[in-house]
């Protein structure tokens, strides 16, 4: 019996795969932005920065692996950062959607730490 070799991706393949990563950490923007001001009864649960904080390090060490390149790997990272700081400060509508307050700090800066985080164990390896 014959053993098949193990498949490398294509070059093609990796750019679409990088490129869908990219389009998912701009969605998660978007969807951390939407879900950020959330309450339950009458508590804050900024369910926008638990989704961010363990969804955009994945996306990134993802990327990582299939373009160890900082500026490749950070694609998702930039993507999330430009649909958070676009429609924090125009929203649809001319609404902002990121107010002032601790939910909006939060997200902000467990966004940019955790994408950072993983972009770091990127480059390490």
């Amino acid at each position: 019996m014959t053993e098949l070799a193990p498949r490398t991706p294509s070059r093609l393949t990796g750019v679409a795969a990088l490129a869908l990563l990219t389009f998912d950490g701009a969605l998660l923007g978007a969807f951390g932005l939407a879900f950020t001001p959330m309450y339950a009864g009458g508590f804050p649960v900024p369910m926008g920065v638990v989704f961010t904080v363990l969804i955009l390090p994945w996306l990134v060490l993802r990327a990582g692996e299939i373009d160890p390149r900082p500026a490749a790997a950070a694609a998702p990272l930039i993507a999330w950062f430009l649909v958070v700081a676009v429609l924090a400060v125009a929203g649809p509508g001319g609404d902002v959607m990121l107010p002032v307050t601790w939910q909006s700090g939060l997200l902000f800066l467990g966004g940019v730490g955790a994408g950072l985080w993983a972009l770091r164990q990127v480059v390490d390896q």
